[in-house]
């Protein structure tokens, strides 16, 4: 495999801004004076390019190297960064650069593992997205060397980092809207009758090296559909609006829970309405069971939008005092429920009023409450930078973020097995299915290999 760029495109690329960057560290201090971070970006496309916009928001965020195996993206990260960054393809080159203080990760899910180990034993800090590994194996991993090589990390769970959702979740775990006993949240997007689409193989756009961008996962033929965003309706490269979606969601819920993982989940869905090329479902659900028997819900409906709540918002919590729902980018409300003042009554044709009576004997349980936030992926930055510096645990490290993520990746098998999985926490293994344990991993193409 050829790692290095093309010297003409990266000629081009550098051109743009009338800049040519050194492929090679220049030996500069880890941190300058003004105590600025300096960043290099693994991964410029879509989440990418949020990420850049996210960190350049801070003026103690110096970007001081990209890289992509796909030059379109590259040559326009270059334009928005400006300056002088240097221009790699292959990210191992980044890492070996000595004037990074830290890295931050927007690849596909299949290649983050491999990243940020890389990254970590190479001294650097680590920004990765979400959800955190394409495996539970690889999970474990990340955790062991982030915690040997005592790096700072933070995955992309940006909600750990807003205000108004850190109020809400421990307004949950404070008990003021009663015992939860069911969560629920929601990905519902119709995208009948089309979907994706299903486009035919062909030869890879100019520009992109479609077997670097494929790394440790299977060799197959080129699809529009398999690379850059669409990706994630690819089971080789993703898990899914499973675990993209759902662990952002299941990551605010077990955080509201106090809990960091499942008793066992259930899973049921398929392909049921569109006519694309995409592997995963349309339509799922996902069931988790938690000690104490809360029951937490993922409904992925894509091909009808219709709400799943009262407001049509993302994620809801069902205590006994109230229902809080909450939506990125409006807030949380609180939906006072109607608790009883007496006991059910036996329904009896002999006592009609009475039972009437009985049945609207309830008093509010709560005053509804309600609040405007967002969840800006900017204070999510702002906060890994501040503790990049002060070397305090940032808001979602990694060993949180593979809990989260973890959640949705048993899903995901359960999914494949078409059963109940019960889960021991403690062991990170499935207790009742050993062929499900085998697919906690996977084998990567050669030469990749996770270690």
């Amino acid at each position: 495999m050829d790692t290095q760029m093309n010297r003409r495109t990266f000629n081009r690329a550098a051109m743009a801004t009338g800049t040519l960057a050194a492929l090679h560290a220049t030996g500069a201090s880890a941190r300058g004076s003004n105590e600025r971070v300096r960043l290099g970006f693994i991964g410029v496309g879509n989440r990418g390019d949020q990420l850049l916009d996210a960190f350049l928001a801070h003026k103690d965020a110096e970007i001081v190297a990209l890289c992509d195996v796909y030059e379109p993206y590259l040559e326009a990260a270059l334009k928005k960064v400006g300056g002088k960054p240097a221009l790699f393809h292959d990210f191992r080159r980044l890492i070996d650069q000595k004037d990074i203080d830290a890295v931050v990760i927007a690849t596909p899910d299949h290649w983050h593992a491999l990243q940020f180990l890389a990254a970590c034993r190479a001294g650097k800090d680590v920004y990765v997205e979400k959800p955190l590994s394409l495996t539970i194996a690889e999970g474990q991993k990340m955790v062991a060397v982030a915690e040997e090589t005592k790096r700072i990390t933070q995955v992309g769970l940006h909600r750990r980092s807003s205000a108004h959702i850190q109020e809400a979740v421990q307004l949950v775990r404070s008990g003021a809207i009663g015992k939860v006993s069911v969560a629920k949240c929601y990905h519902l997007r119709n995208e009948f009758p089309q979907g994706i689409g299903n486009p035919p193989d062909c030869d890879p756009p100019a520009g992109l090296d479609w077997d670097f961008w494929l790394g440790p996962a299977p060799k197959v033929a080129y699809n529009p559909n398999r690379c850059l965003y669409k990706f994630r309706w690819f089971s080789d490269y993703s898990g899914g609006q499973l675990t993209n979606f759902g662990t952002h969601y299941l990551d605010v819920i077990q955080w509201a829970l106090g809990q960091d993982a499942p008793k066992g989940v259930f899973v049921a869905g398929g392909k049921v309405a569109i006519g694309d090329n995409r592997e995963i479902p349309d339509t799922l659900e996902a069931v988790w069971e938690y000690e104490g028997g809360t029951l937490v819900t993922f409904s992925q409906f894509n091909a009808n939008s219709s709400f799943g709540n009262a407001r049509g918002w993302e994620l809801e919590f069902r205590g006994t005092n109230g229902t809080l729902l909450m939506q990125e980018g409006q807030g949380f409300e609180i939906l006072a429920e109607k608790i009883r003042t007496v006991e059910l009554p036996a329904l009896n044709p002999l006592r009609r009023k009475e039972n009437t009576e009985q049945a609207r004997s309830t008093r509010p349980a709560m005053q509804a409450r309600a609040k405007e936030g967002r969840a800006d992926t900017a204070d999510h930055a702002r906060n890994f930078l501040d503790c990049v510096k002060d070397r305090k645990p940032a808001n979602c490290p990694v060993t949180v973020g593979h809990r989260s993520t973890s959640t949705t990746l048993l899903a995901k098998v359960a999914l494949r097995r078409g059963r109940y999985l019960a889960w021991d926490a403690q062991a990170e293994r499935v207790a009742n299915d050993e062929e499900a344990n085998r697919l906690l991993t996977y084998e990567y193409r050669a030469p990749w290999r996770l270690a």
